[in-house]
């Protein structure tokens, strides 16, 4: 992350890059997490920068493989806005993306800078229900859409992923405050044996637990959750 933070610096239109995600919140596992960045861009990424980027994380992917690094570059113009999608690399591939109420919320609550300012001069304040709207985006954004789609969850990674992003969205609704994965595991909507299996994954044990119940347990969870997570059921909830 350092050799990556001295080659972005070289980038003089790249005026800060700062640490989200398991490593900013304390919950980093080598060889499992993935290395979640954001960097603050003077003006939009034009293809000329973007070449450039692309360029600099290949040549850091290949000299540092199995970090999965990750870097969402957003316009210092653009930072309120949470709807643009700013460039993002991710898994080899610069894609678009959002960044996402969650994201932000690490960032000024735990995150840290490689360079730049700190991230709470940077980026706007998020506030216990600013955590808590964030999380019902996620829930009844992506998870909603993958909940209608009961086939993606015989994928391990989208098991596993889901019961945590469950466990982690029904924290922040309640109390407006992160989880993080590994505390999540302990959280998850899962009988004891499948939560061991969680437990030895996040450690990099490779433990295999059986897919398609695996699959019916963490759909059902994931169903359960956004369901609840819709405004008109919280209010219902609520007034209970």
């Amino acid at each position: 992350m350092a050799e990556f933070g001295r080659l972005l610096a070289r980038l003089d239109w790249v005026t800060g890059l700062y640490v989200a995600g398991s490593l900013a919140t304390g919950d980093y596992r080598p060889g499992v997490s993935d290395l979640d960045l954001v960097a603050a861009v003077d003006g939009p990424v034009t293809d000329a920068r973007d070449a450039a980027l692309t360029a600099l994380h290949r040549q850091v992917d290949a000299a540092f493989g199995g970090t999965n690094l990750g870097c969402v570059y957003v316009d210092v113009e653009r930072l309120t806005a949470v709807d643009v999608r700013h460039p993002t690399w991710t898994h080899g591939l610069s894609v678009r993306r959002v960044l996402s109420g969650i994201t932000r919320a690490e960032l000024v609550r735990h995150g840290f800078t490689v360079f730049g300012r700190p991230p709470r001069e940077v980026f706007p304040p998020m506030s216990d229900d600013a955590v808590r709207a964030a999380a019902r985006d996620e829930l009844t954004g992506y998870w909603a859409w993958a909940a209608r789609r009961p086939w993606l969850w015989c994928d391990p990674v989208i098991a596993d992923l889901g019961l945590t992003s469950m466990a982690r969205g029904r924290h922040a609704l309640r109390t407006g405050t992160l989880l993080t994965k590994s505390a999540a595991i302990e959280q998850a909507a899962a009988p004891p044996w499948l939560i061991a299996h969680l437990r030895a994954r996040r450690r990099g044990s490779p433990v295999v637990s059986p897919r398609w119940r695996t699959a019916l347990i963490t759909w059902r969870d994931a169903r359960r959750t956004v369901r609840e997570a819709q405004p008109s059921v919280a209010s219902s909830l609520g007034r209970e």
